[in-house]
């Protein structure tokens, strides 16, 4: 009890002096309400504007979530494929890392002449951002597999599916959501750059233009912190499916400390 506590107050401490500090900022430079609203004030504006903005919430929400499972299947697949294929390894990584080099605004503006105003041409800009790491990371964590244990398969006849099922997969699960918690993190970015570019005027990204088009600092602050909510929310659902789908770190990791905690006893 007390270490997850621990676990959930010291974030909840960094956000509340992040506040603190905005604040500070903001009263003891005396900045007036037009450039940095306070703190309450922002989050008054999101409680106000509720009623326009949770609507347009759910719709960057739902753009985030489409385009990151996009990016995140086509990333595994991707990955697989060239780890166990040198020559598509060799043939596709070059063009991967050349697709990153290409601004993002620049691309969706293309892919919003192509498909239209519609949320097609935002979940592939999410999914463009979410594949790389991913791609990256599986490739890595399968070409990093022991190769003793690879030997110790093929000596106990096991074939190639049940080693890449039993052996490699495990250990590039690690690897895997490393990309998927990068990707998490910039997704909902990708999803506010496609709503500017399809400029239907109903989502949170045209929200936020408007009210800062109108001066309305307080709300343009509170779209921000809307957004970084989805953000940061949606990496912590991934670091709870980590969690979940890779419980023998930390049982390894309890194993390690109560054998540390018996030495202490033992030497004392």
């Amino acid at each position: 009890m007390n270490k997850v506590l621990r676990n959930l107050g010291i974030p909840i401490l960094s956000i509340v002096l992040l506040l603190l500090t905005w604040q500070a900022i903001v009263v003891g430079f005396h900045v007036d309400s037009f450039i940095a609203p306070r703190p309450l004030a922002a989050i008054a504006s999101i409680t106000g504007n509720w009623s326009t903005l949770w609507p347009l919430l759910l719709g960057t929400i739902r753009e985030t979530v489409y385009g990151f499972f996009c990016g995140a299947i086509l990333g595994i697949s991707l990955g697989v494929v060239m780890a166990k294929v040198r020559f598509i390894q060799k043939l596709i990584y070059p063009l991967l890392v050349l697709s990153q080099a290409v601004p993002i605004i620049a691309l969706a503006t293309p892919l919003v002449l192509i498909f239209g105003l519609t949320i097609r041409p935002i979940i592939i800009v999410v999914a463009w951002i979410v594949f790389f790491p991913v791609t990256v990371s599986i490739v890595d964590g399968l070409s990093h597999v022991d190769p003793d244990l690879l030997n110790l398969a093929k000596v106990y006849g096991a074939g190639k599916f049940r080693t890449f099922w039993q052996i490699e997969v495990p250990a590039s699960v690690s690897p895997l959501f490393s990309g998927l918690k990068i990707g998490a993190t910039y997704a909902v970015t990708g999803a506010i750059i496609g709503e500017l570019a399809s400029s239907t005027g109903s989502n949170l990204a045209e929200f936020q233009q408007h009210a800062n088009a109108n001066f309305n600092t307080a709300a343009v602050y509170g779209s921000t912190i809307l957004m970084t909510i989805v953000g940061i929310s949606w990496f912590l659902l991934v670091v709870a499916c980590e969690i979940w789908a890779t419980p023998w770190l930390r049982r390894s990791t309890a194993r390690r400390r109560r054998l540390r905690l018996r030495q202490a006893v033992a030497k004392r």
